[in-house]
């Protein structure tokens, strides 16, 4: 996310970055394609938008060495692209549909995969995958989050993720909650965020991501974390696997965006222009969660990356400062807690020059020790076996088995190729009861409209 999504990236500098310019025209100019030079490996990925988090930056580095090293002659050039979630998909595609712009590996958002693979942009994997041992040490749930509807692979994961309740310890101590705060329901939460209003003015009570500014993050981290927690563990409240067809007008919708509507009518987060800015996650874990600003966030995994040295928010107190909490279910139904899990692969293009050189960079970036390194300094969720066992790595970090135990009441968004569009409306109905534009009726109204339209009425209503 993580993927999904969307998270921060930190640590050494990247020596050697290809510049890229991330407007459409100066894309299709980029020169010969991926294949020109078959001694030259072109790897392209997320950058964030915060110029002091650089996690990714220092690992493809380090891995660029250990590649030339290790094949000589051969040289990669990272290309990063800079750019808050929803322009980075955007930007992605258009590289993708180029043999004159692909890149020879792409990382991939699980959410986006199954769109990017029937639009005939991804090469599927399983000729390298049948061939190489390690594959066998990934867990079965993050190998089926890269498969298509034709049941090929077409996507190595590189971790997964969970999401959880971040709270502010201090904040809490002042609003008289308790320092082991675990809400049962939904009506706990908000109970909470009202506290803190009352008794500690000048800070946000709570904060859930929502609109279309963010991107996936509304969708994910704040909506689904809702939603996936209306129902029993077995049931999925948006697509309808039995008849292959996606959720309308249902109850757990409604009751969802009326939480959103909640926190912003009530204003329990925060101010409406600061919820819908592009750059909210950079400022949740940049400055609000930090300075203590901010008593409760609806967040992911991976935060603590913002936090480690030379990340620019350098936060070595937050272990001591912040506490941790499950969601909980709605009304405290079995299992009583709920999570959500997405997760990035790295993938090759359909029309990238290189493919073997590139499935070479892949196998070396998932080693045991390259991965473990990987998922501490990303504060990601291990998804091979190995590392998963290793007490080095349960121990690595603060959080890493709170985080690790959500795996088993997770759940997965059902990423097909008409996902995108289904997030995109979840996002505008969300941002409709957030504005105060649209009522909670009107909002779910559209979106069962839209989810006609994106998914060829291929819609059942509950």
């Amino acid at each position: 996310m993580r993927p999904t999504a969307a998270r921060p990236r930190s640590t050494a500098p990247l020596t050697a970055l290809v510049a890229l310019t991330l407007a459409a025209g100066a894309l299709t100019a980029c020169g010969s394609g991926s294949g020109s030079d078959p001694n030259t490996l072109k790897v392209s990925f997320k950058q964030s938008t915060d110029n002091s988090i650089k996690v990714m930056d220092g690992f493809l580095a380090d891995i660029k060495k250990q590649f030339e090293k290790k094949y000589p002659g051969k040289k990669v050039e990272l290309v990063p692209i800079k750019a808050p979630d929803s322009e980075y998909y955007t930007k992605l595609q258009q590289m993708l549909r180029s043999p004159r712009t692909a890149p020879d590996l792409v990382y991939e958002d699980t959410f986006l995969i199954n769109s990017d693979i029937t639009s005939g942009y991804l090469k599927p994997l399983d000729p390298y995958l049948d061939k190489w041992p390690d594959w066998n040490q990934f867990i079965g749930t993050a190998k089926s989050a890269a498969q298509g509807e034709d049941g090929k692979t077409y996507g190595v994961p590189d971790g997964t993720d969970t999401r959880g309740l971040w709270f502010d310890k201090g904040i809490f101590k002042k609003a008289g909650l308790p320092a082991n705060w675990q809400p049962k329901t939904w009506d706990d939460v908000l109970a909470a965020a009202r506290t803190i209003k009352k008794k500690v003015p000048g800070v946000t009570p709570i904060n859930v991501y929502t609109g279309k500014p963010a991107g996936e993050a509304s969708t994910m981290q704040t909506f689904e974390m809702l939603l996936y927690g209306t129902t029993d563990s077995s049931t999925d409240p948006l697509y309808d696997k039995s008849s292959k067809k996606w959720i309308a007008g249902s109850q757990g919708f409604k009751d969802a965006l009326q939480f959103v509507e909640t926190v912003y009518k009530e204003k329990l987060g925060p101010d409406v222009s600061d919820a819908l800015d592009p750059n909210i996650q950079t400022i949740v874990a940049g400055d609000l969660l930090p300075k203590g600003k901010l008593g409760i966030a609806l967040d992911g995994s991976w935060l603590p990356q913002a936090w480690l040295k030379g990340s620019g928010h350098e936060w070595p107190q937050w272990s001591s400062e912040l506490g941790l909490a499950s969601m909980p279910t709605q009304h405290g139904q079995a299992p009583g807690k709920v999570s959500m899990s997405g997760g990035w692969t790295w993938a090759i293009p359909s029309k990238a020059g290189n493919s073997d050189l590139a499935f070479d960079f892949i196998k070396l970036m998932q080693t045991k020790a390259n991965a473990e390194k990987w998922y501490i300094a990303n504060s990601g969720i291990a998804v091979r076996k190995d590392v998963a066992s290793d007490p080095s790595y349960a121990t690595a970090q603060p959080g890493i088995k709170f985080f690790t135990d959500l795996v088993s009441s997770t759940h997965y968004r059902p990423a097909y190729p008409a996902y995108p569009k289904v997030s995109t409306a979840i996002q505008e109905a969300m941002e409709g009861v957030t504005t105060g534009d649209m009522s909670v009726d009107k909002a779910a109204s559209g979106y069962d409209t839209a989810l006609k339209d994106d998914t060829d009425n291929q819609v059942v209503n509950k």
